[in-house]
């Protein structure tokens, strides 16, 4: 299956499942971004999401618009951080703090190559498939 058709396709599900859920759960599709760039390579079930560990800017997890084009970021929303150690695969909160947007350097410093940067929405209300990055 080709890119545009794998986009449109979760964007045509998103919408499908926004429409028929108003109020239930993961109705909203979001990712994670470092500045104005999504993290994940495609919004496919064959995206995968890498960050060199000198990244600098602000990470933070947004609604997008879907389309076959384009993602867009939306709106921010909160979100909380752990890392996945490579070694051990113990998964470790970063923080008990809930964030709307955190310097990546700032995890960065926590995490070797191979870490796992892992996202958690608060709210269930939001899908974040590509929850997991992988520290380069």
């Amino acid at each position: 299956m080709n890119y545009k058709l794998q986009i449109f396709l979760i964007g045509v599900g998103c919408a499908f499942i926004t429409s028929t859920r108003a109020q239930g759960s993961f109705n909203s599709c979001s990712a994670a971004f470092v500045g104005n760039k999504m993290v994940v390579n495609e919004y496919s079930t064959k995206g995968q999401c890498r960050l060199l560990a000198t990244a600098k800017g602000e990470l933070s997890v947004q609604t997008v618009d879907l389309s076959p084009t384009e993602s867009k970021a939306v709106d921010k929303i909160d979100f909380k951080v752990a890392i996945r150690d490579k070694a051990t695969g113990t998964l470790t909160m970063y923080s008990g703090e809930t964030f709307r947007q955190v310097p990546v350097q700032q995890v960065l410093t926590k995490c070797k190559e191979g870490d796992h940067i892992v996202l958690l929405t608060v709210d269930n209300r939001y899908a974040l498939p590509h929850n997991e990055i992988v520290v380069q």
